[in-house]
């Protein structure tokens, strides 16, 4: 059965086709990849004489007006594969031939074209009647980016022009704020800016955390921990690198091995691979020692370095690396175990994301086409995941189809940021196969051997990308506890330095992360320089501060000032940073 098609979707799609049409009428020579419609317009491939600038972009959206106005019929043909060779190859559209090509390699008969004007594409559509639909108030060709074809870095690059498509100018306004917002709150301009991390050619796609990044990247790796321990979890660590026979044996090797880094050894031809999951490890490390029933549930957590390959175009800032570090668990439960089990994940779910005020969405993630096991036993356990989430949640959990790990099925996590947008971080996934596989056992009340239940978890996902989330959901102004710099000393000037070093010496033996500002410059100029750096207190320091032996507050949130003593200070901010307020 197809996918019911949203109506802002053909809308995207169609606008795409008059995109191309538009980019026919200037380049008549263009040869075309592909154009679909993604999450808020649209985007198409072109190979062109000449790279475009930005100046083409609103000479492509009045050409686009033009086709728009004309109300052209979007007209549909299912045509023979060989008259569809013929068409396409006589107008020189090599990459539409390859694309027929390989839809003939794998059995089709016919294919469906669609005529705009002067422009035909390869096309499953569906499409709006005409051009004429398309509300081209809520339109806006975006902006201009390289991709290569197919996503193959092996390929030409092609240049991709993006376009955005709303039913109204009103949502597109509203959008293009939210883009504008965005733009402002970028981890990778952010994390320039305040110094916390960066990327370089000799490591692409894995980020150097500076001392201010690792001070945050540590505070929720430390968070993560104690939450680990207060739920009962014992912390593991496993090598990196195993022989490639255990991801065969895993199943990741069928899955993953195109993502995988290896290292061969001379010295004794043994093939190795560098971890793209961290399952493997808990279970062998299970295996380790007989387990009884009385054992379980035994909960392994794991900050598991991962590495994995990435086309370079595929790399994003924080959001899309190389090598990360997954918060992970493994739970070995055993059958009558996993409601209790999961629904306690669940509250660790609650009581990670808490502090940060972001809000979520639980989603049932089903079995994948490429799934491993026995259909009965996929069917009881996606049974058992709705029953929990219908308990916890009633109605208000999604669904996704076909969406499960290739081992079971398993509940997502979509967390909503500061801008509305959606992140899915945490999960929770039911593995009968693994288990299986690696002959885990325990032994039950009757002395018999079972097979335990298995449970994937992480929450953040990685502490790399959940940081580049919240530098983004906070715009970097941390909560206190995360700030890399939570307080700053503002001498008035050289004259109170004295006393500025000896406030300086009691708020670092308190614990406090706290640096002293006592450069030549005037105070509005420091002040503007800790608000550039989002420090969450300055503490002005002049002739009254020091002569009753106090400091004056100012904080990020409320410009007002207000005197206070040391200790009262250090009192109010820990109990801050304790709540992690």
């Amino acid at each position: 059965m197809k996918k019911e098609v949203k109506k802002i979707e053909i809308i995207r799609h169609s606008a795409s086709h008059v995109l191309a049409a538009a980019v026919l009428e200037m380049f008549p020579e263009a040869r075309f990849g592909i154009g679909p419609a993604i999450e808020n317009g649209f985007y198409y491939d072109f190979d062109l004489p000449r790279t475009l600038i930005p100046e083409d972009l609103p000479l492509l959206e009045e050409k686009m007006r033009t086709l728009i106005k004309a109300n052209l019929p979007f007209e549909r043909r299912e045509i023979p594969i060989q008259e569809a060779l013929e068409h396409f190859e006589k107008a020189h559209q090599f990459y539409k031939v390859e694309l027929i090509k390989d839809l003939e390699k794998s059995g089709e008969k016919t294919v469906s074209v669609y005529k705009t004007g002067n422009f035909v594409d390869l096309c499953s559509g569906p499409h709006l009647e005409s051009t004429g639909e398309i509300p081209f108030e809520g339109l806006k060709i975006h902006k201009i980016s390289g991709a290569y074809w197919k996503g193959n870095e092996k390929n030409k690059m092609l240049q991709r022009i993006y376009g955005i498509a709303f039913e109204n100018e009103k949502e597109l306004n509203k959008y293009l704020i939210l883009l504008e917002e965005a733009e402002k709150r970028d981890h990778r301009k952010i994390g320039k800016d305040m110094d916390l991390f960066s990327f370089h050619d000799i490591a692409p796609g894995m980020p150097f955390f500076h001392p201010k990044g690792a001070i945050i990247y540590q505070e929720l790796k430390n968070y993560w921990q104690e939450t680990q321990k207060e739920f009962g979890y014992t912390t593991v660590l496993c090598p990196s690198m195993l022989d490639v026979s255990v991801w065969k044996k895993s199943g990741h090797w069928e899955h993953y091995k195109d993502d995988m880094y290896f290292v061969n050894t001379a010295e004794n031809e043994r093939q190795f691979a560098l971890r793209p999951m961290d399952c493997p490890g808990a279970i062998i490390i299970y295996n380790n020692s007989l387990k009884s029933y009385r054992d379980l549930p035994l909960r392994y957590g794991e900050p598991g370095l991962i590495t994995r390959k990435e086309k370079s175009g595929q790399l994003g800032g924080l959001f899309r690396v190389q090598q990360f570090v997954q918060d992970d668990a493994h739970i070995f439960v055993r059958e009558d175990q996993i409601e209790t089990e999961i629904k306690k994940i669940i509250q660790m779910v609650n009581k990670i994301y808490q502090p940060f005020g972001l809000e979520y969405k639980a989603f049932l993630s089903t079995r994948p086409d490429n799934f491993m096991g026995e259909k009965k036993v996929w069917d009881k356990a996606e049974k058992d995941l709705k029953k929990i989430l219908g308990e916890i949640y009633g109605k208000n959990y999604g669904l996704k189809e076909k969406d499960g790990a290739f081992y079971g099925p398993k509940i997502d996590f979509q967390l909503k940021d500061a801008l509305g947008r959606t992140w899915q971080c945490a999960t929770i996934q039911l593995d009968f196969q693994m288990p299986l596989k690696f002959h885990c056992h325990y032994i039950e009340k009757d002395g018999k051997e079972k097979t335990p239940v298995l449970i994937h978890r992480t929450i953040m996902g990685s502490f790399e990308r959940f940081m580049g989330i919240l530098i983004e959901h906070y715009a970097g102004a941390f909560p206190t506890w995360l700030s890399p710099i939570q307080t700053i000393i503002l001498p008035v000037s050289e004259k109170f330095d004295t006393y500025a070093q000896k406030v300086l010496t009691q708020l670092s033996i308190a614990g406090l992360r706290v640096s002293l500002d006592n450069e030549a410059e005037s105070l509005g100029k420091r002040i503007r320089n800790a608000e550039k750096q989002k420090i969450p207190y300055m503490l002005i320091i002049g002739s009254k501060e020091e002569k009753e032996r106090k400091i004056t507050i100012r904080s990020r949130q409320e410009k007002e000032q207000k005197m206070l003593s040391i200790d009262k200070f250090i009192e109010k901010i820990k109990e801050e940073i304790e709540k992690k307020a």
